[in-house]
């Protein structure tokens, strides 16, 4: 019986626990529709940062977004970049 309700429990929390992490997810994830092959370099979704005053500390893909990690004022932000037009699509202060 007791082996039963751990194995209960730890199913549970398996389940939370990932339903949790996708809730807490914060990325912006939807700036295009146009396929890779046609994205401009993240290189230029980086310079478009630096120009509007960020230290670039990374960037990545998030979804079909340009992810750029950037400091400013001595505050970390995300700056989701649309890898089509290099828009910028969302920013995220953390």
């Amino acid at each position: 019986m007791l082996v039963k309700v751990m194995r209960v429990v730890a199913v549970a929390l398996t389940i939370g626990i990932g339903m949790g992490s996708a809730a807490m997810a914060d990325g912006f994830k939807d700036c295009t529709k146009l396929d890779k092959a046609s994205w401009k370099p993240a290189s230029e979704a980086e310079a478009k940062a630096k120009a509007l005053g960020y230290e670039v500390r990374r960037s990545k893909i998030e979804g079909s977004c340009y992810e750029v990690y950037g400091v400013k004022e001595g505050k970390l932000y995300e700056l989701f970049y649309s890898p089509e037009d290099l828009s910028l699509k969302h920013t995220i202060a953390k």
